[in-house]
């Protein structure tokens, strides 16, 4: 079997988890980061440093999304939630969701590691978390992997990819503990969607993130780096 592997990485929590996973497991390997037009882009050079912290090899995509479509990520004029738990009272998906934005990254993280003769695609992807957004499913993971696999020269030699979930089924809480096994360092990790260093403490993603080091009786790494260094 290949064992290249491109991992989508945007820095976060998951990607994170998923990028130590990957270096257990496959090699070479790449990690591929999105500027997407994010509000909360400062995750790019975040994503740079750990990457380049663990001497894995990364590229940077610019796609200014914030042009076609719209999120309360892309700055569309909707309030970022104030909690999980308010987001889950929207009606319909989270105005957090970027439509088929992972659908767009496996797409440009395949052809990237066609092109590095890798069939390994590492995600974050996570349903236990962010059950609402349609495109973190094993259903839609398999079915991208079916497309990929129909519209590739590496598909049609059978020589085909795989795409690697390996967080699917995990809470942010075993997700973390996974890392921590893992010795994932999650200082520069960012999570939060208001787009500062130092997390808001509210989003949904600083809520679920919270919630996680409290359940394991941990200070989250990034907090204690922020203080640290006298950004508190």
């Amino acid at each position: 079997m290949n064992k290249g592997a491109v991992v989508l990485f945007s820095g976060g929590i998951d990607s994170t988890t998923t990028l130590y996973w990957a270096r257990k497991k496959f090699a070479p390997l790449r990690a591929l980061i999105v500027d997407y037009g994010q509000q909360h882009r400062i995750e790019v050079e975040m994503a740079k440093k750990i990457a380049a912290g663990l001497a894995i090899a990364y590229d940077v995509v610019t796609l200014p999304l914030e042009t076609l479509l719209s999120s309360a990520l892309l700055g569309d004029g909707r309030s970022i939630p104030e909690s999980l738990a308010a987001s889950r009272k929207e009606p319909g998906v989270p105005s957090t969701y970027v439509p088929f934005r992972n659908g767009i990254f496996l797409a440009l993280a395949a052809a990237c590691a066609e092109s590095h003769a890798s069939r390994n695609l590492v995600t974050g992807f996570n349903a236990i978390d962010s059950p609402d957004y349609p495109d973190t499913t094993v259903q839609f993971s398999r079915k991208m992997a079916a497309a990929i696999n129909q519209g590739t020269a590496a598909g049609r030699s059978g020589g085909g990819f795989k795409v690697h979930t390996p967080l699917i089924a995990l809470g942010k809480k075993e997700i973390i503990a996974m890392g921590i096994e893992l010795g994932a360092d999650y200082s520069y990790s960012i999570s939060c969607y208001r787009g500062a260093e130092l997390p808001c403490g509210r989003c949904p993603a600083c809520d679920i993130r919270a919630r996680a080091f409290t359940e394991l009786g941990r200070q989250d790494p990034l907090l204690a780096r922020l203080q640290k260094e006298g950004k508190t």
